[in-house]
């Protein structure tokens, strides 16, 4: 009769808190073929003033979302049955899970089921289907199938050295200028044969040669005789000339300066009123150029002044030499060191362009994992039973015993455990060993299980888990496990995708187990991974 009443009891709870559960989760099947569809199903049931918000998500946990269905609504009495589902697929096999979900009902939120399904690979019969060997890498045909990088390379290359030769010859050119015009008649003299040998006007050009022409002049006059020429109309020049000329007490005849005056004004017409003079005009208004700029020049009077050297002592002039000889240092350095700079770019450039940007900053700024695949490797023997392995540093002996209850803590014999890094480093390796007090046939299946939820405990997440056997080189068998995990970083509050391998052996009671973690997607890590698990060697357990 007891059995009876707690038998009813317990199915009075269980519907009890079946009406509190506002969600129910289910799914078709819990085990399907690679790239085949799961069906998840949401159902809730509301009264018709309910708001019901169901997630719209991209991946539940591993699994990729393929189809989102409209919500079914099934009317019973004075309530709704809202019913939501949702077509999950995954192309790799392996056990994954199906995190709970929000589901907002009248914002309040509700939390689905978790649910664990399994993905299995397609089975092949070789009997009926021929297998056939992997076939050879094909060789590319054209040698030159990534042309356009030397290409581009070369552009690059010749853009730069163009720029750089350009300003070398600029910065010359403006040297030689300073050097050599010493005074305004000799910039003056030397500018009018230069537009002599452009041979503008003989081209058409007379409007152009007309301009420079008159700037000649106007820049010798308002240096000379210090007139803001090039600001003046041709008017307000004549005036100023006039002025200075009685200022400076210059011995200059009016007809230098009406000749000078008829030249710009027939210059002003050409610019401005299009006029075109004769050929036989042109070359006399140059002539008259020359003629008025050489008059001015000999009429400017020569002020006996008291040399400059005079008035300096030596220590001033030694400063001022000083101080040149420093600038001229100075343009050196800043020169060499744009070219040094220029060089780097150049270089830095042609390997992003033909080897890429990775390859780039791997070397030049360094790469963790980079560096210790190309360190120096160490063989050693850990633990007891030995595992031999070759590891790009030394493992050092951690303590794990602290973290097993004491249960579990009397049950061990011997347990020895070395390690290289964190989980929350580049690249993470640990080495244990364990002999048991009484020995026991020990399942490796079952200890790879207790070793993947010891890792979730530790703080892995939307785990994938891949299962093979694996064999050392002496042909001594064992359990691998592998796949991916996420890891929450609790200081940056970010999330980290990490790769994992789990070898398990047994031997005569004892178990040995090395574990290497590292960033999903890290070549170098992977090269590291693959260099120690190709090294494991195994030593017999004694007794």
């Amino acid at each position: 009769m007891k059995k009876n009443i707690y038998l009813l009891l317990l199915l009075l709870s269980t519907a009890v808190f079946a009406q509190q559960k506002r969600v129910v989760t289910s799914i078709d099947t819990t085990k399907n073929k690679i790239g085949a569809e799961f069906k998840l199903t949401f159902k809730t049931s509301v009264d018709t003033l309910s708001k019901v918000v169901f997630p719209k998500l991209k991946n539940f946990g591993a699994l990729e979302v393929i189809q989102s269905y409209p919500i079914d609504t099934v009317k019973n009495n004075d309530r709704y049955e809202l019913i939501k589902k949702y077509g999950l697929t995954q192309f790799d096999s392996g056990k994954y899970v199906i995190p709970s979900v929000k589901i907002l009902i009248n914002g309040k939120a509700y939390l689905s089921d978790s649910l664990l399904v399994e993905v299995a690979n397609v089975q092949v019969d070789t009997l009926k289907q021929k297998m056939y060997d992997i076939k050879d890498i094909v060789p590319v045909n054209n040698p030159i199938g990534n042309w356009w990088k030397y290409l581009l390379a070369i552009i690059l290359l010749v853009g730069i050295g163009a720029l750089v030769y350009w300003y070398i010859k600029k910065h010359q050119k403006k040297k030689i200028e300073e050097e050599v015009y010493k005074t305004p008649i000799e910039r003056a003299t030397s500018l009018l044969n230069t537009l002599e040998q452009k041979e503008l006007w003989q081209k058409g050009e007379v409007k152009a040669y007309y301009s420079e022409l008159t700037d000649i002049a106007r820049n010798y006059i308002e240096e000379a005789i210090e007139i803001p020429a090039m600001e003046s109309t041709t008017s307000e020049l004549i005036v100023g000339l006039r002025a200075a000329s009685l200022k400076k007490k210059m011995t200059v005849s009016q007809e230098t300066i009406e000749n000078l005056e008829r030249v710009l004004k027939q210059a002003d017409l050409v610019k401005f009123a299009k006029s075109k003079p004769l050929d036989y005009e042109i070359t006399e208004d140059r002539n008259k150029i020359q003629k008025a700029i050489l008059t001015l020049d000999n009429s400017i009077p020569v002020v006996v002044e008291i040399e400059e050297d005079t008035l300096l002592n030596e220590a001033q002039r030694q400063k001022q030499v000083e101080i040149q000889l420093k600038k001229k240092r100075s343009k050196r350095i800043l020169v060499a060191v744009s070219s040094v700079l220029l060089l780097l770019v150049t270089i830095t450039g042609f390997f992003i362009v033909t080897k890429g940007f990775d390859y780039v900053k791997d070397n030049v700024l360094g790469h963790p994992t980079k560096e210790l695949l190309e360190g120096e490797w160490i063989k050693s023997n850990y633990g007891n039973p030995g595992v031999i392995i070759e590891t790009p540093k030394v493992l050092k002996r951690i303590d794990l015993t602290k973290s097993l209850p004491k249960d579990g803590l009397a049950l061990i014999k011997e347990m020895q455990s070395f390690a290289y890094g964190s989980m929350l480093d580049n690249f993470y390796v640990m080495v244990s060993t364990i002999k048991y007090k009484q020995e026991a046939e020990i399942d490796l299946k079952k200890s790879m299980e207790v070793t993947l939820l010891t890792l979730e405990s530790q703080g892995a997440q939307n785990m994938i888990v891949k299962d093979e056997d694996f064999e050392t080189n002496e042909g001594i068998t064992g359990l691998k496990s592998y796949g991916s995990f996420s890891k929450l970083d609790k200081d940056s509050k970010s999330s980290m995708k990490l790769y994992y391998e789990v070898l398990l052996f047994k031997q005569n009671g004892g178990l040995q187990q090395i574990i290497i973690f590292h960033e999903e997607g890290d070549t170098y890590a992977n090269d590291i991974s693959d260099r120690i698990l190709s090294s494991v060697e195994l030593k017999i357990a004694s007794k």
